[in-house]
């Protein structure tokens, strides 16, 4: 039996219990987790840093290594994580809504979806996320990480499991597949008798393949070619440090903007400065023909603009307007995160209004499009559908509901 069958059917075994334990039975298990974590810190960090060395060996770049790099801090905010997601609202049982129709009391309530199947590039804190707002709402999980980080996550991963094993949920609730060979993934998304949902968070090749290949239903998150647009009004100095966050905090997260389009009356004011704060951090700019006439700048090529280079490089555009701005980012965009900088209130509303993307910001870093920013406590990724779920992917997103009807005997006339 591979190792793929055996762990879904570990983690379709703990569903019952999942979904009939308290809150402050699931609660305690994910403060147990964070003590674990916290305990096992150093053993953690080693395999990270094991992790990181052959990540540089590979010639991974620095902005994606930063995806894979867990740090004292970074082990910090994972612990404080866990305690956020336990002080965090119960989202199942809740009711959704509730009437009476006929001799019938029906009541819609929230439910787990049941066993999750997740599979996960680079970032090992996934590892931890992932396991804390499933088992939250109810949810076991299967956890599939990339190559790159697999002793980060096997570690991680070991640390939960014990933290459970001091609970009342059983610690195959959580289990991981230590095999990265890419047919994993092949067989995981097959596994419809065992698990309810798949959730690929990765690259543009790996949800491709999984929405493709998967005969399981497909949370799609992740890929996301960000847009900032700059109107003609914009403050120019709010709105170079705006780009400059957005772009250079964290370049390799998915948030961060891609493409700046600026408004041809601003152009020449906004341009030169903008590329001397980037050019310092060592970012790269990709411009249209007229933006390279005002800076000395690569010239762009189509496929620039369809590009999540997740790295130290900007594409930039000079637009007319903000309905170009907006037909752009209708074209290239992947439905993630788009913003506009302006003091004009009628294009601000022009632009949120037409923008079909899942976070669409006003005066506002795209960096900000992310479940603990958004006071879910952490996310599991970021939609970019519409069904069921759109944008960060918290705890209410990791249910579905189902209907209770009560009746004084009630028969159908």
């Amino acid at each position: 039996m591979s190792e793929v069958l055996t762990k879904a059917k570990r983690v379709k075994s703990a569903e019952k219990t999942l979904r009939l334990a308290t809150t402050d039975e699931k609660n305690r298990a994910i403060l147990e987790i964070g003590r674990q974590i916290e305990k096992e810190q150093p053993m953690i960090l080693k395999a990270n840093q094991e992790d990181v060395r052959k990540a540089r060996q590979n010639g991974i770049s620095e902005a994606m290594i930063d995806r894979l790099r867990l740090s004292e801090v970074r082990m910090s905010d994972m612990v404080k994580a866990c305690s956020k997601v336990a002080t965090l609202a119960d989202p199942v049982g809740s009711v959704m809504k509730s009437w009476v129709k006929g001799a019938l009391n029906i009541t819609q309530i929230r439910v787990p979806i049941g066993a999750i199947g997740m599979i996960y590039e680079s970032r090992p804190n996934v590892t931890l996320d992932a396991t804390i707002l499933a088992l939250k709402s109810g949810n076991p999980v299967l956890l599939r990480g990339g190559s790159d980080a697999l002793a980060s996550n096997m570690a991680i991963a070991r640390a939960i499991k014990t933290g459970l094993s001091k609970t009342g949920i059983p610690d195959f609730a959580v289990e991981i597949i230590e095999d990265t060979n890419r047919e994993n993934v092949s067989q995981l998304v097959k596994m419809n008798a065992y698990l309810s949902l798949i959730i690929p968070r990765g690259g543009a090749g790996l949800i491709r393949y999984v929405i493709e290949n998967s005969s399981i239903p497909v949370l799609e998150t992740g890929v996301g070619n960000c847009h900032i647009f700059v109107d003609y009004n914009a403050d120019r100095e709010k709105s170079i440090e705006i780009i400059d966050n957005a772009k250079t905090q964290r370049p390799g997260t998915c948030n961060s903007v891609e493409t700046v389009l600026v408004h041809e009356k601003i152009a020449s004011q906004l341009l030169p400065p903008l590329n001397e704060r980037l050019g310092a951090k060592g970012v790269e700019i990709r411009g249209c023909i007229n933006t390279s006439k005002i800076i000395d700048c690569k010239v762009a090529q189509e496929s620039d603009w369809e590009t999540e280079y997740l790295d130290f490089i900007l594409a930039i555009k000079v637009v007319k307007d903000v309905q170009q701005a907006i037909d752009h980012i209708e074209q290239y965009s992947t439905r993630h995160s788009e913003a506009i900088l302006t003091n004009d209130l009628t294009n601000a509303r022009l632009f949120q209004a037409s923008v079909d993307s899942a976070a669409v910001y006003v005066n506002a870093s795209t960096r900000f499009t992310d479940g603990e920013q958004f006071g879910f406590g952490g996310e599991i990724g970021i939609s970019t559908q519409k069904l069921h779920a759109r944008g960060p992917v918290g705890l209410e997103e990791l249910t579905t509901y189902k209907y209770t009807l009560i009746g004084d005997y009630t028969i159908r006339g």
